[in-house]
């Protein structure tokens, strides 16, 4: 069985990255888009990293256009977008499939291990839901993230520990990260 340390990922120059590199440490996988109604959580997450980074703790972003063509630049001009609208400093990837055929194998680990479960109540949450089933129609089963900015929580010891939905509070994500950090 995979586990997350076992994966090789590319940076957005194309270069092979290994999560072992990430071993003991608390991470926060995100999928992202740069044009999505969630792309205001940059600036949650960037201040996250800024205030627990030195504890042990790394946010790893994965852009992604599979989301109604949320995140159609290259990765060049989605990092160049993040950093200066954001001032994000955590590791940006390479953009990724994160469904169907094609999606990463990372994150098809992700979402098998943590599968969706929903994203709430509320009229807000049941819109998003319309909205991810006729844009996941085309992936089937194979329609691993519901949409833009889900979050994977990752122990130091490299299980997943939660799944957070785009609409979950993001003081709730940070709650969870600093449990875990002690």
């Amino acid at each position: 069985m995979a586990k997350i340390y076992d994966f090789t990922v590319k940076d957005r120059k194309e270069n092979d990255v290994s999560l072992k590199n990430y071993e003991g440490k608390v991470l926060l996988i995100v999928n992202t888009a740069t044009g999505c109604g969630f792309t205001p959580h940059y600036k949650p997450l960037e201040e996250m990293y800024k205030d627990l980074k030195d504890k042990g703790f790394e946010i790893l972003d994965f852009p992604s256009n599979q989301f109604a063509n949320q995140a159609p630049g290259s990765d060049d001009e989605i990092h160049e977008f993040c950093s200066l609208k954001y001032g994000t400093d955590f590791p940006q990837f390479k953009k990724i499939d994160v469904n169907g055929e094609t999606a990463d194998p990372l994150f098809a680990y992700l979402a098998t291990e943590k599968p969706f479960t929903g994203f709430g109540k509320g009229l807000k949450n049941a819109a998003l839901k319309k909205f991810s089933d006729m844009n996941n129609k085309a992936f089937g089963d194979k329609a691993y993230i519901k949409w833009n900015f889900t979050k994977f929580l990752i122990n130091r010891s490299g299980n997943i520990v939660s799944r957070f939905e785009p609409t979950e509070d993001m003081d709730n994500v940070r709650k969870a990260v600093e449990e875990l950090l002690g």
